[in-house]
């Protein structure tokens, strides 16, 4: 059997019960690793319920720097009896299984144990927990760090940095902080004793200090975006509790603390309402939003299903306000805890009638800080509801990006907002008249003036006064304005990023959000393979018109995204009229992110299905 070796290039896997501890054991891991300077990628795979069924915590250690989840398993930390013969066979050839040998395997893990092609490292954690510790819950918690020490040492992770993560999450909790050293220390002399040579061969896997992280910074995008929504002047938060998007409204309301109380008074300058339900969230940004405040909601997609008849109203009597949708794996219920990028058309056209929404798709945290700040904008500049597209594998799981950038000479964009001096001065004022062609209306605030600019703000047609009507030449009016508006939103969304194959080439490829660190890799391991293409991550809907140019530019453009129903695909071909045989579907949507091995062979796949396939004449674009 050929050993995988590797130095700073691998991925390994905890498989835990939830409830464990083990988070927080298998964190300090990854944050150890990325303290010796090495970039790391985790993923927390976790159950919806509170404790008892199988986690698991995902680890790409990549020198090169690839983010996006590669596929295979190096080493396996197999914790977990309920899924130990799923665990198994994860393992690459030639890889690892490190597993408590305390008990004697059960028949049926035997046989699985029976794979010649892996190296298995048993180490007797309950034992060794069990002599050591009387309370329970420090036998069970301690297990966790006892594996971590063992690990270090097997790896050459330095043990005095996960000693510096203790000292930082224990600082004035001496005892809390002895214990845990102990227990670390505990697991590095076992290992070193018992798993390395001559009585063991050890694993082939290490970490070796690099200087590859640079500047990036590590943390979760819903963080970011509630960060981005404190820059970009959210006054009003409304929300409802829904994984995975509800430590959005926490992160947020954690920097209003800091950020946002008058250091004078101590007076409180924002809102934050935990609402009753999805319904009262949406009604309540609706509110605060024609009243001129910034306001926004974090959800997920049941929450848009329940507010999809606010999102009609602000549409169409145009109020401004933005959505943070977290997607997670659905219909329905769904997979609460699992990523998907499946409400792409919910989104999109949300509430009944003819609408369309502007979409923002951030591929990482900066991009999610970024975003959520732009949507405030938006919507103030289109006066329309704004959605940031996020899912659960950017959300709820740290990852390395960019620094936060902001720019301190940046103003708000509050878009066309009459003053009291302009209606005092006489100006024309029509809440629904188009003046200059961009379709967006003036507006003004309540209270701009004593006796002028009012109007009755409804959800029914209505003249470019804002008058009562049911004459088709007025409802005509406002729908076609709109999608003017729509038509303006498309020159101010951010622009697609173009990245041109290393030759001359007649396919691309086309992607967005999470599935961007894999669909990186995966460009590179194509290219080696002789497969070129140009790709274009799309960044927001409504198309800029460049995307109807580079689908031109191209015989065929795959599509990949995480769904099952190609929504993106079908977004494509509805709004830019494509010939839907241009646009090959590349679909992966069983609730864990998307893997750069799986993108690969997925495109390898269709290009040499599309070199065999007979030819046909070229159809009409």
């Amino acid at each position: 059997m050929k050993r995988i070796e590797a130095v700073n290039d691998f991925v390994i896997k905890f498989a835990n019960v939830n409830g464990s501890g083990s988070a927080s054991a298998n964190e300090l891991f990854a944050k150890a690793v990325l303290r010796m300077g090495v970039p790391v990628s985790p993923r927390n795979i976790f159950p919806s319920n509170i404790q008892g069924l199988p986690t698991w915590y995902e680890v790409r250690v990549s020198e090169r720097g690839w983010l996006g989840r590669r596929g295979g398993i190096d080493l396996m930390v197999a914790m977990n009896p309920q899924t130990w013969e799923q665990d198994v066979k994860e393992v690459e050839p030639g890889g690892y299984l490190f597993y408590d040998s305390t008990r004697p395997m059960a028949a049926k893990d035997a046989a699985s144990a029976l794979r010649s092609d892996i190296t298995f490292i048993g180490m007797p954690v309950t034992a060794i927990c069990n002599a050591t510790y009387e309370d329970p819950r420090q036998r069970t918690l301690f297990k966790n760090i006892m594996v971590l020490g063992a690990l270090s040492e097997l790896m050459d992770v330095d043990g005095r940095v996960i000693e510096g993560l203790f000292n930082e999450q224990y600082k004035g909790k001496e005892r809390l902080l002895e214990s845990n050293v102990r227990a670390l220390q505990s697991g590095r002399g076992f290992a070193r004793d018992h798993l390395l040579a001559p009585k063991h061969e050890g694993v082939g896997l290490r970490v070796k200090r690099a200087n590859a992280v640079g500047d990036l910074i590590f943390m979760e995008g819903n963080a970011a975006a509630a960060l981005g929504c404190v820059y970009g002047g959210a006054t009003v938060c409304a929300w409802y509790p829904i994984t995975p998007s509800s430590s959005v409204a926490e992160a947020f309301q954690a920097y209003c603390k800091k950020y946002r109380h008058d250091p004078d008074t101590g007076e409180a300058r924002y809102a934050i309402v935990q609402a009753e339900d999805e319904i009262a969230s949406i009604g309540i940004i609706t509110g605060a939003g024609w009243n001129g405040a910034r306001a926004f909601t974090a959800t997920s997609g049941p929450g848009v299903s329940l507010m999809t008849e606010f999102i009609g109203l602000a549409y169409f009597a145009e109020i401004p306000l933005t959505i943070i949708d977290v997607q997670r794996g659905g219909p329905s219920t769904g997979m609460p805890t699992r990523t998907q990028q499946a409400d792409i058309l919910s989104c999109a056209y949300a509430s009944h009638g003819d609408t369309k929404h502007v979409l923002l798709l951030p591929q990482d945290p900066a991009e999610c800080f970024e975003f959520s700040a732009t949507a405030l904008d938006l919507a103030d500049r289109l006066q329309t509801p704004i959605f940031v597209m996020t899912d659960l594998d950017i959300g709820m799981n740290q990852r390395l990006c960019a620094p936060l950038q902001w720019d301190a000479a940046r103003g708000y964009d509050r878009g066309k907002v009459m003053s009291a001096a302009d209606l005092e001065a006489g100006k024309d004022f029509g809440r629904y008249k188009d003046v200059d062609g961009d379709g967006v209306a003036w507006r003004t605030l309540p209270a701009t003036h004593p006796t002028k600019g009012a109007y009755f703000t409804r959800g029914t047609t209505r003249d470019a006064y804002a008058r009562y009507s049911e004459a088709g030449p007025d409802y005509l009016y406002n729908v076609q304005r709109l999608l003017q508006k729509f038509a303006t939103a498309a020159t101010l969304v951010p622009q697609p990023v173009v990245r041109a194959a290393a030759r001359k080439t007649r396919l691309g490829v086309l992607y967005f959000g999470s599935t961007a660190p894999a669909m990186d890799e995966a460009l590179e391991a194509l290219a080696g393979s002789h497969i070129h293409l140009d790709a274009m991550r799309l960044r927001a809907f409504p198309f800029p018109a460049s995307v109807a140019e580079f689908i031109h530019g191209h015989d065929h453009v795959f599509v990949v995204e995480q769904n099952r129903d190609a929504q993106m695909r079908s977004l494509l071909i509805n709004e830019l009229e494509i010939n839907p045989r241009r646009l090959i579907k590349v679909l992966h949507y069983d609730g864990t992110p998307i893997t750069a091995r799986y993108i690969t062979q997925a495109i390898t796949d269709s290009v040499h299905g599309l070199a065999v396939a007979p030819r046909r004449e070229k159809s009409p674009s």
